[in-house]
C-alpha cells in the first residue's frame, strides 16, 4: 500500500505542476479579464503549500489508500458487484464527480462549512491560483467526505487516481483567466466544465455564485437546475469575490486563515 500511495503522490505532482505551468503561460499570453500581478498571486500560492505541508504531515494525501482499504476488506458497491473493469472505472469517476458537485453544493449551503469554503469566494481576482485558495479546514473536511465516497463505491485504486488527476487539473482550468474561442467553449461546455462557466460561480452576486457547482462534468448542474450560462454583466466587468474581505490587508495570508472566524457575506443566505 505505502509504494502504491507514493507513486500516486509522484503522479498527481508531476501532472498537476505540467498543467499549472501550461496554464499560467496561457493566461498570461491570451488573458480573459485583465491580470493581476504575480505579487497578488502570492497568498493564494502560500495557502497552498500550507495545505499540502499539513496534508503530508497527516497523512491525508492519498484517496488511493482508502480505495486500497476498501478493496481489502471487501467493503463498497463495486467490490460486491461482479461487473466489467471498464464499467466500474467508468461509473466509479462519473459518482465520484457527482458526490464531489453535491459536497460543493453542501458547502455553499452550511454555515459552518460556507464559512471555510469562503476563503477560496473571497478572492477579488480570478485566475488559476484561485484553484490552489482553499482553507486547510476545508481541505480535510473535503478528503473525509471524498475517502468516505471511495470506500461506499468500492471504487477500485486506479479509477480513484484517474479521478484526483481529473479533479485537480479541472480545479486548475476551470479558474484559469484564459480566453477560449467562443465557439470551443460552447462546445467544450456540453459535457466538462469551462472557466467562463465558473468564473460565474465566483461572481459576488449570490444568485449566480450559487450556481455552476460543477468542477469537471456540466451535467450535474444542467440536470440539476443549478447552471447559468452567462453573467448578468459582461465576463470583463463582473465583480468577483465577496461583498466583505475585499481590501488588501484581508487577502493577506494570515488574514485568509483567520477568516472563517469572521461574520462573512454570501451565500448561506440563499437557498442552493
Amino acid at each position: 500500500m505505502e509504494i502504491a500511495t507514493d507513486i500516486e503522490a509522484w503522479t498527481r505532482a508531476l501532472i498537476f505542476s505540467a498543467v499549472f505551468g501550461a496554464l499560467l503561460l496561457a493566461q498570461t499570453y491570451a488573458p480573459r479579464r485583465t491580470p493581476r500581478t504575480m505579487r497578488a498571486q502570492w497568498p493564494n500560492a502560500a495557502i497552498f503549500l500550507i495545505d499540502t505541508g499539513l496534508a503530508r504531515l497527516l497523512a491525508m494525501s492519498s484517496l488511493v489508500g482508502a480505495s486500497l482499504f476498501a478493496s481489502t476488506h471487501g467493503i463498497g458497491l463495486f467490490n460486491r458487484l461482479d461487473s466489467a473493469a471498464w464499467f466500474e472505472f467508468i461509473a466509479s469517476v462519473v459518482l465520484l464527480d457527482f458526490g464531489v458537485y453535491l459536497q460543493h453544493r453542501l458547502f455553499h449551503r452550511v454555515p459552518l462549512l460556507w464559512r471555510m469554503h469562503a476563503v477560496h469566494h473571497s478572492d477579488v481576482n480570478f485566475d488559476v491560483t484561485t484553484g490552489l485558495r482553499f482553507h486547510p479546514f476545508e481541505i480535510f473536511v473535503s478528503f473525509g467526505i471524498k475517502a468516505l465516497l471511495v470506500v461506499l463505491l468500492g471504487a477500485s485504486a486506479a479509477s480513484v487516481l484517474a479521478f484526483e488527476l481529473l479533479l485537480s487539473s479541472a480545479s486548475l482550468f476551470t479558474h484559469a483567466n484564459v480566453a477560449l474561442p467562443k465557439r470551443f467553449d460552447r462546445w467544450l461546455r456540453t459535457v466538462f466544465v469551462t472557466p467562463d462557466m465558473h468564473r460565474i460561480h465566483h461572481s459576488v452576486n449570490p444568485s449566480e455564485h450559487n450556481t455552476n457547482f460543477g468542477f469537471l462534468i456540466v451535467w450535474w448542474d444542467r440536470w440539476l437546475r443549478t447552471y447559468t450560462a452567462e453573467p448578468q454583466d459582461s465576463h470583463e466587468q463582473m465583480r468577483i469575490g465577496l461583498n466583505t474581505f475585499r481590501e488588501i490587508p484581508q487577502q493577506d495570508v494570515t488574514a485568509l486563515l483567520l477568516q472563517p472566524l469572521k461574520t462573512v457575506s454570501g451565500s448561506t443566505s440563499a437557498q442552493v
